[in-house]
Parts: C-alpha cells; structure tokens; sequence
C-alpha cells in the first residue's frame, strides 16, 4: 500500500507540473479529495522527492494566489449568460 501512495504522489506532482493544474483539477483527476492532494504534495512527496514537491508546490501556489481572479471570471461568466436568456 505504501509504494501505492508514495507513487500517487510522485503522479500527482508531475500532473500539477504538466498541466498547471489547480489542487481541484487534480483531485477530480486523480479521484481523490482536494485534502489528499495537498497532503500528497506537501508532506509525502517531500520525503521522497523534495526537488519535485518544491516544483509542484511553486504551481500550486501560482494557482492559489489567481484564485480570486478565476473566480471573478466564472461569476461574471454565469451573470452574463444568466442576463441573455432572461
């Protein structure tokens, strides 16, 4: 089971990297909840790989700090439709 995780990990981390993924995309990718896939990268990948969790970390927080953004254009996205067909 521990060379399961340890894997997953090592997956997870080169999928962030790949795709600059969010922690949501990955857990929806992966089938796994939001909290394993930053316990993942930030603590079991750092045993084992640290280069790689410092990689996928650097993604991640990237993705955090453009959240607000993301978020803004989904809302005004949905607004803008919302608006057209009423």
């Amino acid at each position: 089971m521990k060379g399961y995780i340890e894997e997953r990990a090592v997956n997870i981390a080169n999928y962030i990297i790949e795709e600059n993924a969010t922690v949501r995309q990955t857990a929806k990718r992966f089938g796994i909840s939001k909290s394993t896939v930053h316990k993942d990268v930030t603590e079991r990948l750092m045993q084992i790989n640290p280069a790689l969790a410092s990689q996928a970390r650097r993604v991640l927080d990237v993705n955090k700090s453009e959240r607000h953004i993301r978020g803004g254009l989904a809302t005004k996205e949905k607004y803008l439709h919302q608006r057209g067909m009423g």
